[in-house]
């Protein structure tokens, strides 16, 4: 009877060892559990959550870098807007006219031919972005899709003119434009930007991003060089396309130097070169600069907001496409 009471006793001992261990174990789960929810959210907060210093920070930064780039604008804005009785020269800063008037872009419509001007402007800038949207996209196209001998040797010259700068080869550029007889007409002004080496490296690149694989199944099929780069190419390559043209805009619509050599009669005057008379006629009147500026800047916001669908698609290519 003894020995059955002291083998149920260690029966029993037995049990409830087991199950303290069992609890001891669960509380040491729970425990390392703990501890390690702990330790991952120590890690998520250090690299994931953004603690509220570094969140004004990152608003201070963002407001500061907005003021120096919008605020000149907003400035140029302002002050075409502003009446001949407010002081544009005050110490206080105000972006918003106290009598607001539309009487200086009047004016500017009235000292120069703006109109002309614009004209003028955008047939230079039609040849420039035509010619860089043809000639960059050809040329990316056969340095990234055809085998020749001597496309690397190519590619590393269009690299190398990219360090040069633009005034080392301007006389250059007189001298040939005046011996093709174009001097001091618009096709003269547009011809040396219809290609510049960084649009074709955009396009190279963009092109040499398309799957090889697609260009395979093409030759497969039966395509030659041209039907690859307007069935398989061009279609994947859009984005980019946008961009060389928003960029090949802006550049012929605010260069000023070289329409300036190339050009001598007022009637063929651009717009960033006939602007100048009002520096000239108005030089103590800045209202009337700024309007001439806000008129010069429409059509580029008119150029952008219709491309700019296709300009962001083109700046974030760079994956698979096709």
């Amino acid at each position: 009877m003894s020995n059955r009471q002291s083998f149920n006793g260690a029966q029993d001992f037995s049990v409830s060892q087991s199950f303290s261990d069992q609890q001891n174990t669960r509380v040491q789960d729970s425990q390392q559990d703990l501890h390690g929810t702990r330790r991952t959210g120590r890690k998520h907060r250090s690299f994931g959550t953004i603690t509220p210093v570094q969140k004004i920070f990152r608003y201070v930064l963002l407001a500061f870098v907005l003021f120096i780039t919008i605020g000149p604008f907003l400035w140029q804005l302002s002050t075409s807007l502003k009446g001949p009785a407010e002081d544009i020269y005050t110490g206080t800063l105000s972006f918003i006219p106290s009598d607001p008037t539309i009487n200086n872009y009047t004016r500017v419509l009235d000292a120069i031919p703006v109109l002309k001007y614009i004209v003028n402007s955008l047939i230079v800038a039609a040849f420039a972005v035509g010619g860089n949207v043809f000639f960059s996209t050809i040329a990316g196209f056969a340095i990234a899709r055809l085998r020749w001998r001597g496309r690397k040797f190519l590619l590393g010259l269009i690299l190398a003119t990219l360090i040069l700068p633009a005034e080392a080869t301007i006389v250059s550029q007189f001298v040939t434009i005046r011996d093709l007889g174009l001097a001091d007409t618009l096709l003269g002004v547009a011809l040396p930007g219809m290609v510049a080496a960084l649009n074709i490296l955009l396009m190279y690149n963009a092109f040499r991003m398309v799957p090889e694989e697609i260009d395979q199944a093409a030759v497969m099929d039966g395509a030659n060089a041209w039907q690859r780069l307007i069935h398989v190419g061009l279609p994947s390559v859009r984005g980019t396309i946008a961009v060389v043209a928003i960029f090949s805009f802006i550049g012929a619509w605010d260069d000023f130097l070289w329409p300036l050599i190339v050009l001598t009669t007022p009637d063929n005057f651009t717009l960033t070169i006939g602007l100048q008379y009002l520096s000239g006629t108005f030089s103590n009147d800045q209202r009337l600069i700024a309007a001439g500026t806000m008129i010069a800047f429409i059509p580029i916001a008119i150029f952008f907001a219709a491309l700019q669908r296709y300009f962001f698609r083109g700046v974030e290519e760079g994956g698979v496409k096709g």
